[in-house]
């Protein structure tokens, strides 16, 4: 537990020089907000739940009183979901959610530790076809995905859940400069 937790705090304190990073993907998402754009986010397994986490506090709110902000996870719709993937292959899973719905003034938020997931790929390409904004959060390595986000946060580690603890706080950390510059 020690380690875990020492692992942990490396992690974060890692993110100190990653604040202007975290600063211009708020910005690109205020921009896009007042541009009439949406705000898609998604990822796979605890990523789909960041996801969904994210698109909330955009949506309903996260400290301040506010207008809802136009968010979606594409991680939620079991029946897009399960179509998709029957009809087509799970690879298509968020790239024909892309296909249908993104717009160039739109941001999509894409969380991935590995940034190699075939399914996250193939909607990355659909992203960028589009010419809508494309973010990511990844781990250190970054993956494929980081080469073709705008900007991208690289959590400074290997391991799923510190990557993902750094991804948490950073979000929120986001959104909550979101929310007071849209309040």
């Amino acid at each position: 537990m020690r380690s875990g937790l020492e692992e942990h705090l490396a992690v974060i304190a890692a993110l100190r020089p990653e604040l202007p990073l975290l600063r211009r993907i708020a910005d690109r998402i205020v921009a896009a907000f007042r541009a009439g754009g949406r705000v898609y986010v998604l990822g796979n397994g605890g990523s789909a739940a960041d996801a969904q986490h994210i698109a909330a506090e955009l949506l309903g709110r996260f400290k301040l009183d506010r207008p809802a902000l136009p968010a979606v996870a594409l991680t939620t719709d079991t029946s897009v979901l399960t179509a998709v993937g029957n009809d087509l292959g799970a690879e298509q899973f968020f790239s024909r959610q892309v296909q249908a719905l993104v717009r160039p003034e739109d941001v999509v938020w894409v969380l991935s530790v590995s940034g190699t997931s075939p399914n996250v790929l193939r909607a990355v390409a659909e992203v960028r076809s589009r010419g809508a904004t494309l973010l990511g959060f990844t781990g250190r390595s970054g993956g494929e995905l980081a080469d073709h986000c705008d900007l991208c946060l690289r959590a400074d580690h290997c391991s799923a859940d510190r990557v993902q603890e750094a991804h948490e706080l950073a979000y929120h950390l986001i959104c909550e400069q979101v929310e007071r510059e849209m309040a």
